[in-house]
C-alpha cells in the first residue's frame, strides 16, 4: 500500500491537504518515513513552497514526528523557495528536537541564513559549527558577507573565532579592511599573514596594493612590488596586478613609475583595465594632455574605451580646465562608442563646467539629464560655489541633495563665511546640531621609516607634540617672510583675524609636514608626501607653496580630489582646483 501511495500523485495531494483523512493519518503514523517521502517528492517536482505547507499540515495535525532527515529536507525547501519562510522557526525546531549538534543541519542552516542575508544569526551558529568542523570555509563565507556590508568589526569577530585560517581567510580579511577604508589595518593584516607563514598570491598582492594606494604608503608598495617580482614570475602579463601597480604608484605620487610600468606591459595580454588605471592616474595628477594622448593611443593597440575610461578622461579634462575637450569627449562617448552617460559621467561633466565658472551651463546640464541626479552631481556644483563665492547657488544645490554629508554642511558654512554672511554660517552649524550631524575629522598621514603616521587638526596626541608645534611655528614664520598671508575668509566665525589665524595654524597637513621636517631636518628631505582625507583649503595651499620654497624641497599633497605637487613656490594645479 505504501508503494502504491508513493507512486500516486493524487495520494500526495490528499495527504498534503489541510483536511487530511483519518485513514491517511494512520498510514503516516504507521510509516513515519512516509512524511519525508512526501516532502522530498514535492521538492523534486519543483514545488518547495508546497513541501513546506505539507510539513506544516502534517506537523500541526500531530501526525509527524520530524527527525534529522525531515529538517534537512525543510532546509533544502527553504533555500530554493521563492517565498520567505521563517528560518528562525526552523532553527527553534532544531533546538527543540536536540539536533543542534548535527553537523549537516548546522551547516545547512548557516548557509540558509547567509542566503537570506541574516548575517548576525549566521554568526551565532559559527561556534557550534567550529566544534564539529574546523574547515575555514564557513568563516570565509561570513567574512566576505560582512565585508560586502562594510561591517569590518563583525568580519574581525569571525576571523578571531576561526580555529584554522587559510589563504582565503587572510585575503578576505584584508579585503574587508580595504573596503571599510581602513588601509592601515589592511597593511597590518598583510604583515601578520606573512609572519604566519601564509604565502601571498595574486589576489593578496592586488588587494594590499590597493591598501597602499589608499594610505599613500609608497615604501610598503615598493616592497610588495619587489616581492611580486620574486614570487610571481611574468606578473607583467597579469592585467590585474599591473593595474594595481599602476594605481598604487599613481596614488602614492609617483606617476612617473606608474607610466614606466604601463609602458613595459606585455601588449599581447593587454587589458582595458591597465589603460583605465593609467588614464585615471594621469587625471588625478592634473596631467590632462597626457591622459588625452594615452586615450588617443588606444586604437593603435586594438583597445576600445569603456564607461570607466570616459570617467577618467572627463576627470582629466575637469582638473586641467579643458572644458571644450570635456564637451567633445562627452558627446563622443555617445556618438562614436555608443556608451550612454551614467551618473559618474554627468558628475565629471558638471564638475568640469562648474570649475571653469560656467555655473549656468552646469545647471542646465543637470536639468537636462535623462536620469535623476544624485547628491554627488549637486555636490560638484556646490564645490564650485566655494571657488566662485556663489552662496545663492550653493543654497540651491544644497536644497536639492537628498542626502547631505557633514562635509556639505561645513562647505556651505565656509561659503557663507567667505561672503561675510555670519548669521547664515552660524545657522548651518545650528542645523547640524539639531540633526545630529557631526563634522568629519580632517586627517592627514605620512609614511616614515615604513610606518604610517596619522594626524588630525589640532592634534596633541603625538609623543613629540611639543617639538612638532615648535617646528610648525618656525616654518610658518619663515613662510610669512616669503610672502605667505593666512587666508582667513573661510573660517566660520566672526572673530578677530588673530583668532582665525590660530584656528588655521594647526591643520592636519601642516602638522604632517612639520613632523617630517622634525624627523629628518630641513636639509635631509628629498620629497615630503602627505595624504589627506578631505579637500585641502586655500590657506594650506598657500602655506605649502611658501614652505616648499623655504625648504627648497618638493611637497606632494594628495587630497580627496587630486594631487598637488609644490615646488619652487608653485603648485602643479596652477591654482586651478
Amino acid at each position: 500500500m505504501l508503494l502504491a501511495l508513493l507512486s500516486n500523485r493524487r495520494s500526495f495531494a490528499a495527504l498534503t491537504a489541510p483536511t487530511c483523512s483519518t485513514k491517511c493519518l494512520r498510514i503516516v503514523e504507521r510509516f513515519p518515513p512516509f512524511c519525508n517521502s512526501i516532502i522530498r517528492a514535492t521538492i523534486e517536482k519543483g514545488s518547495p513552497t508546497k513541501a513546506l505547507l505539507a510539513f506544516e499540515s502534517l506537523h500541526s495535525s500531530g501526525a509527524l514526528r520530524p527527525d534529522h532527515r525531515t529538517i534537512s529536507l525543510l532546509l533544502k525547501a527553504s533555500s530554493i523557495s521563492p517565498h520567505l519562510y521563517n528560518v528562525s522557526e526552523l532553527h527553534g525546531l532544531i533546538i527543540k528536537l536536540g539536533l543542534q549538534w548535527h553537523s549537516a543541519l548546522s551547516s545547512s542552516l548557516f548557509l540558509l541564513y547567509l542566503s537570506r542575508n541574516l548575517l548576525k544569526q549566521a554568526l551565532q551558529l559559527l561556534d557550534d559549527i567550529f566544534v564539529q568542523d574546523t574547515d575555514p570555509f564557513y568563516g570565509n563565507l561570513l567574512i566576505t558577507s560582512f565585508s560586502r556590508k562594510e561591517d569590518v568589526e563583525s568580519s574581525y569577530m569571525v576571523f578571531k573565532k576561526m580555529p584554522v585560517r587559510d589563504k582565503i581567510s587572510w585575503n578576505s580579511m584584508i579585503t574587508a579592511a580595504v573596503r571599510s577604508s581602513r588601509p592601515k589595518e589592511a597593511l597590518s593584516l598583510y604583515k601578520r599573514m606573512i609572519v604566519a607563514g601564509v604565502e601571498p598570491d595574486c589576489f593578496s598582492f592586488s588587494t594590499v596594493l590597493s591598501a597602499c594606494a589608499r594610505a599613500g604608503a609608497l615604501c610598503h608598495g615598493e616592497r610588495i612590488h619587489r616581492l611580486m617580482t620574486e614570487k610571481e614570475a611574468g606578473f607583467e602579463s597579469n592585467p590585474f596586478l599591473c593595474s594595481a601597480l599602476i594605481d598604487m604608484y599613481s596614488k602614492c605620487g609617483r606617476v612617473d613609475l606608474a607610466r614606466s610600468i604601463f609602458d613595459s606591459v606585455n601588449r599581447i595580454t593587454n587589458s582595458i583595465s591597465i589603460w583605465n588605471s593609467m588614464i585615471t592616474g594621469l587625471a588625478i595628477h592634473g596631467l590632462g594632455a597626457d591622459a588625452l594622448q594615452t586615450f588617443d593611443n588606444m586604437p593603435k593597440h586594438a583597445i576600445f574605451p569603456d564607461k570607466v575610461t570616459f570617467v577618467g578622461i572627463l576627470t582629466a579634462c575637469s582638473h586641467s580646465g579643458m572644458v571644450d575637450e570635456a564637451r567633445f569627449y562627452f558627446n563622443s562617448m555617445q556618438r562614436d562608442f555608443f556608451i550612454n552617460p551614467q551618473l559618474e559621467h554627468y558628475g565629471a561633466m558638471v564638475d568640469a563646467l562648474a570649475r571653469a565658472g560656467q555655473l549656468s551651463d552646469a545647471y542646465e546640464l543637470i536639468k537636462e539629464m535623462p536620469i535623476e541626479p544624485d547628491s554627488a552631481i549637486w555636490r560638484a556644483l556646490l564645490g564650485a560655489c566655494r571657488r566662485l563665492s556663489r552662496w545663492d547657488v550653493a543654497e540651491m544645490a544644497m536644497g536639492e541633495m537628498k542626502r547631505c554629508h557633514s562635509g556639505d554642511y561645513v562647505l556651505l558654512s565656509n561659503i557663507y563665511s567667505s561672503a561675510k554672511r555670519w548669521e547664515k554660517a552660524e545657522g548651518v552649524w545650528r542645523v547640524m546640531k539639531e540633526r545630529g550631524v557631526r563634522k568629519g575629522k580632517a586627517l592627514s598621514w605620512v609614511e616614515m621609516d615604513g610606518r604610517v603616521q596619522q594626524f588630525k587638526a589640532g592634534d596633541r596626541s603625538h609623543r613629540n607634540s611639543d617639538e612638532i608645534y615648535r617646528v610648525l611655528g618656525e616654518l610658518t614664520r619663515r613662510a610669512k617672510a616669503e610672502g605667505y598671508v593666512p587666508v582667513t575668509e573661510g573660517t566660520t566665525k566672526d572673530v578677530s583675524d588673530e583668532e582665525k589665524e590660530e584656528t588655521l595654524s594647526s591643520h592636519s597637513e601642516k602638522l604632517a609636514v612639520a613632523y617630517c621636517v622634525m624627523r629628518n631636518g630641513a636639509e635631509g628631505i628629498h620629497e615630503i608626501r602627505v595624504s589627506k582625507n578631505l579637500q585641502t583649503c586655500w590657506d594650506c595651499h598657500g602655506w605649502m607653496k611658501a614652505v616648499c620654497k623655504v625648504l627648497g624641497r618638493v611637497i606632494t599633497v594628495r587630497d580627496r580630489i587630486r594631487f598637488h605637487r609644490f615646488e619652487n613656490g608653485e603648485c602643479s594645479c596652477r591654482d586651478y582646483w
